[in-house]
């Protein structure tokens, strides 16, 4: 800080003009240069920057799309291959953004989708407010209005754009570690970090259409606007901008994936956790709570008053924070350090109590149900809830859903990136533990908290952004150890801290005072030498395989669903509803425009229940039990895969083996539980190839390949 002290004796006097700092007139000294308030010197570094940051973005972009080609051909399949390619609900999501740009009119695509009779045939629905598929209309709206059809197929616009936000997703974990180092260093080593380690940090090549892959750039966006908002003594015109930005980002990332509920209570956890540490001033945690408040309200809204957000519990946590901070103060009053871990563990439970109150009073008014299932899962995932849970059991069976695999960290440790983040996440959680004690200890804070209270020097010293960000990454990582498909959350935060850990001037400051050696040219060469050799290493190792997996061509190849598909098409009435596995039925409501009767977005309960229903063809049900639910959905096909009906037992997992549970059957696999019976009943897919004359009376089989078998459902 900046302060002005009375002169010592024993100086000569100097003119009112040298006093002033600098001479004028007849001195012959002149002004400093500045451009946006930096120097020259300093804005040609900020610039060298910023261009390495929107190149390593652009690159990151081509090489997911050339991934992508590579791995597909996907220029040169037909379009119904490409279509294919767009596997379980990326197809479903996918069906909409074609159903909008095919559309007589933008009006008329708006409508289909607001009173949509093809998703869940026999009922109708709203998709926009069922799904978060907002990204689609605006996509589809985009190319419609704008010339990209003169020279673009929609399904490249398409992709295109994604690989395109995924570019943007590098270019803030660039700028995020920069702002937390101070050089631009570590946001290459971030980028870098995040780009050859792509099989962790991202699946978006083999997923494009998947909600996560148009909503995490926004959520990383939001991250590095934080990161800038938390800094101490930010210019009010940049403040307010900032803000700004986080709304925006917030919300985007909110109205594109349905779990942004989960995602933001984890950040409102880590909010909660760096004001209660006294690590970030309240009236800043205020702001970004109330933007992830305005932005989750604004997506209900826009979902036409969706519940599942209104009872979400990150919707019940900010309320719950909230009044707490105002029966707290943003002033910390001086007590001793037992009666402030008190304090911090009182807090910490009654809001946690708040939020668990407030929640079920909002389900209670209402009447939700519709998330159940999640909870369910968490439940059973730790060994709680009904093991015989068919939905729960459903999500178990699915790797993606699993624990985080150890060979991850073997993988992200070849490429350097685990270690690093390891060392530098446990050394600031440590130095943050110190912090807080110390600041603690010490009863003379500045008023309000308005930036930052620590009177000792340490590493989180005026640091509010780096503590938000350690406390952030614990939350992420947990989730991602619990839950293998959320480790996209955590890698990228490794790419982050690593960088930084790496190229942080005051880390290597504080090291460097330990060894007697902390002059300022001495800390400069030391932190960019190192940060260059990691970057050169980094390429040594991981470059050479990158460039030989581009020379890696294959082509999708799929003739048996491309069979089905084209048979749908030319054999059945355009209004004909077809039944299937969740993971087909997206595919199926893609390519022929058919109506189906369930599809994997399984987030409403009655539609849980339905696919349930309709499952009993994989199950020991007899055919007339078969045809009766068949009838009471108005199907006119099923299509039964043999992979699913005669797969091998995996330990309880097959679809049949689990229905068979919930049916109360013993399962195929012979496991005996409490409550089984055993069922004479021959297990129905297999059974009615067969034709027998009670089958055949029901069904009648109308196509085969290898691997699909369809039957009419005779009425």
């Amino acid at each position: 800080m900046t302060e002005v002290r009375r002169r010592k004796g024993g100086r000569h006097k100097s003119s009112p003009h040298q006093r002033n700092g600098f001479a004028k007139g007849s001195s012959g000294q002149k002004e400093s240069v500045t451009i946006f308030g930096w120097s020259i010197q300093q804005f040609l570094l900020n610039l060298s920057g910023i261009i390495l940051c929107l190149y390593i973005g652009f690159k990151h972009s081509c090489y997911m799309r050339q991934i992508h080609e590579n791995n597909m051909w996907f220029s040169h399949i037909k379009e119904v291959e490409r279509e294919i390619s767009f596997r379980t609900e990326s197809g479903l999501y996918y069906s909409y953004y074609k159903q909008m740009v095919n559309a007589p009119s933008i009006t008329q695509g708006l409508y289909e989708l607001t009173h949509d009779n093809l998703t869940e045939h026999p009922s109708t629905i709203n998709v926009l407010e069922r799904m978060n598929i907002y990204q689609e209309v605006v996509l589809s709206i985009i190319y419609r209005i704008l010339p990209f059809k003169n020279f673009l197929e929609p399904v490249f616009f398409y992709i295109n754009s994604v690989f395109a936000l995924h570019g943007m997703l590098v270019c803030s974990l660039f700028v995020t570690a920069w702002m937390l180092s101070g050089s631009w260093l570590a946001g290459a080593l971030a980028g870098c970090f995040y780009i050859f380690n792509r099989l962790d940090t991202t699946r978006v090549e083999y997923v494009i259409p998947l909600r996560e892959s148009f909503s995490l750039p926004f959520l990383w966006l939001q991250i590095a606007a934080i990161s800038y908002y938390f800094k101490p003594n930010i210019q009010r015109n940049v403040e307010k901008f900032t803000i700004g930005l986080i709304m925006a980002s917030t919300f985007l990332f909110s109205l594109f994936w349905q779990f942004n509920q989960f995602i933001l209570l984890l950040q409102a956890l880590a909010l909660f956790g760096v004001w209660i540490l006294d690590m970030v001033p309240a009236h800043k945690v205020r702001v970004v709570l109330l933007s992830q408040a305005l932005s989750l309200l604004l997506v209900c809204v826009s979902q036409s008053i969706n519940k599942m957000i209104l009872g979400s519990l990150v919707m019940s946590f900010i309320p719950a924070t909230f009044l707490l901070m105002y029966f707290k103060g943003d002033t910390l009053t001086p007590c001793t350090i037992p009666s402030r871990i008190f304090k911090v563990a009182f807090y910490s439970i009654a809001v946690l109590v708040l939020m668990i109150i407030f929640n079920l009073a909002a389900k209670t008014v209402l009447d939700l149900e519709a998330d159940e299932h999640i909870f369910k899962f968490l439940l059973n995932k730790f060994g709680i809830g009904n093991p015989r849970d068919f939905d729960s059991r459903l999500y178990l069976c699915i790797e993606a859903f699993g624990f985080l695999q150890l060979d991850t960290y073997e993988r992200m440790s070849k490429l350097l990136v685990f270690p690093i983040y390891l060392i530098t996440h446990l050394t600031i959680l440590i130095v943050l533990f110190i912090a807080v004690m110390q600041n603690w200890s010490n009863h003379s804070y500045e008023e309000g908290l308005k930036d930052h209270p620590a009177k000792h020097s340490h590493l989180l010293s005026a640091r509010p952004d780096l503590a938000f960000h350690v406390v952030q990454a614990v939350f992420f990582g947990a989730l991602a150890m619990s839950t293998l498909r959320m480790k996209y959350l955590w890698t990228p935060y490794m790419c982050i801290l690593a960088g930084f850990g790496i190229a942080d001037y005051r880390g290597w400051r504080c090291v460097l005072a330990k060894l007697r050696s902390n002059q300022e040219v001495v800390v400069q060469i030391a932190r960019h030498l190192t940060s260059i050799a990691i970057l050169a290493l980094l390429l040594a190792i991981a470059l050479p395989p990158a460039l030989k997996e581009l020379e890696d061509l294959k082509e999708f190849w799929d003739p048996d669903t491309v069979e089905l598909m084209e048979w749908i098409k030319d054999n059945t009435a355009p209004m004909a509803a077809l039944s299937g596995s969740m993971q087909l039925m997206a595919g199926v409501k893609l390519c022929t425009g058919r109506p189906i009767t369930n599809h994997p977005h399984y987030e409403d309960k009655q539609l849980r229940i339905k696919t349930k229903e309709l499952y009993q063809y994989y199950a020991k049900r007899e055919p007339e039990d078969v045809h009766s639910l068949m009838v009471k959905y108005k199907t006119d096909y099923i299509i039964l895969e043999d992979s699913i009906c005669l797969a091998p037992s995996r330990g309880g997992c097959r679809l049949p083996d689990l229905l068979d549970v919930d049916n109360g059957v013993i399962p195929d696999s012979g496991k005996v539980e409490p409550g089984l019976i055993k069922s004479h009943v021959p297990r129905f897919c297999d059974e009615v190839r067969r034709q027998t004359p009670n089958y055949s009376k029901y069904f009648k089989h109308v196509f085969t390949n290898k691997t699909f078998r369809i039957y009419k459902v005779l009425q």
